[in-house]
């Protein structure tokens, strides 16, 4: 079976090069030019262009780019990569001055069915590969024009549902490409178990927990595996996460009009929160991105920060996220989800 380009090990490497019967000096010119420059292989000027073209032949990449759109002034790019399989996955890049974080995938659709989300809405297909996420990654660093600082698993999938893969990705991330663990965040919708093993890695990653209700009916009528591991569970494990740590835990809080932004919400989620204390807990409120297939539609603005002060009244930290890249889908799976849709055909193909 082919080993991927950025699935294959330093010993991978070092064993094609043997075989080829190259100087062993070979491999750190490789691995110095994918992790540490970060280049694709064909622009790696410290080695001979046959071999170059050697060494792509026999580690092809894992994904090939299909669409892409560009949002908030070339500052947000939303790529749509299609696996070998025919499989495809999302990944956006959103570049600020100084810094650019990706938002990879984790596996090619989801199960945890929450019902606000696209997604969720289309269903599973597969896990993907620790090789397919790093790829991701390096997509995204080619074309920024800041260096990539911060990587966020809030792409399509669920990290913890993957978790091998997952946390295989986080050591290349961290040790290969030098990536702070502070700027790399899992998000999850709540997979204890998942959640208590994080508390136990040696890579203190941030750790994101999709909430959006503070009580259990709210919540499970929103994201079904809230009916196998209830807020209780959940919010324990993520104390212990913080107290293991000594770092706080974000709580993503999407504000759906009508359903969850009412002040006795925030009351409840304060409430909810508050035995973390102020520097376990912070709330990330995140206006609803619009999907097909869910009838529901962000508040106000004016609504949203006022469900910030009331959090902050209770002594909770909150913070309101300005969504980036709405002109492009640029939300978990809506552009699968848009191009895919038959009359959609031509709306949105590879720049040249």
């Amino acid at each position: 079976m082919t080993t991927t380009r950025y699935a294959a090990t330093r010993d991978d490497y070092a064993a094609w090069i043997e075989a080829a019967g190259e100087p062993s000096y070979r491999v750190q010119q490789i691995w110095d030019a994918l992790y540490t420059q970060r280049r694709p292989l064909e622009d790696a000027t410290n080695l001979p262009a046959s071999l170059r073209t050697a060494v792509a032949a026999a580690f092809p990449l894992a994904l090939t780019p299909t669409l892409e759109r560009r949002g908030d002034h070339d500052q947000t790019v939303k790529w749509l990569l299609t696996a070998a399989d025919g499989l495809q996955v999302e990944t956006v890049l959103m570049i600020s001055p100084g810094r650019a974080t990706v938002c990879v995938s984790s596996q090619a659709g989801c199960a945890m069915g929450c019902t606000f989300c696209a997604t969720g809405q289309a269903g599973f297909d597969r896990q993907l590969h620790v090789g397919e996420i790093v790829e991701q990654v390096l997509v995204a660093a080619h074309a920024s024009s800041e260096r990539v600082s911060n990587v966020v698993f809030m792409g399509m999938g669920e990290p913890l549902a993957n978790y091998d893969a997952t946390w295989s990705a986080v050591e290349r991330l961290h040790g290969d490409l030098g990536i702070s663990a502070r700027r790399i965040t899992i998000s999850t919708v709540g997979i204890v178990p998942g959640i208590r093993r994080l508390a136990r890695e040696e890579i203190p990653v941030t750790l994101a927990v999709s909430l959006h209700a503070a009580d259990d009916d709210l919540r499970s009528s929103m994201i079904p595996v809230n009916r196998r591991y209830p807020l209780t569970e959940l919010i324990d494990a993520a104390h212990e996460y913080a107290r293991a740590r000594g770092r706080r835990v974000t709580f993503e809080y999407a504000c759906v009009e009508g359903v969850n932004d009412q002040p006795e919400h925030a009351v409840r989620l304060a409430e909810l929160l508050r035995p973390m204390g102020p520097l376990g807990a912070h709330v990330n409120l995140i206006p609803l991105n619009p999907t097909q297939d869910y009838a529901g539609r962000a508040p106000l603005g004016s609504r949203i920060r006022e469900f910030a002060e009331l959090l902050a009244d209770h002594g909770l930290n909150a913070t309101v996220r300005r969504n980036r890249g709405t002109d492009i889908d640029a939300a978990c799976g809506q552009l699968r989800e848009r191009a895919t849709a038959p009359d959609d055909a031509t709306s949105a193909r590879m720049q040249p």
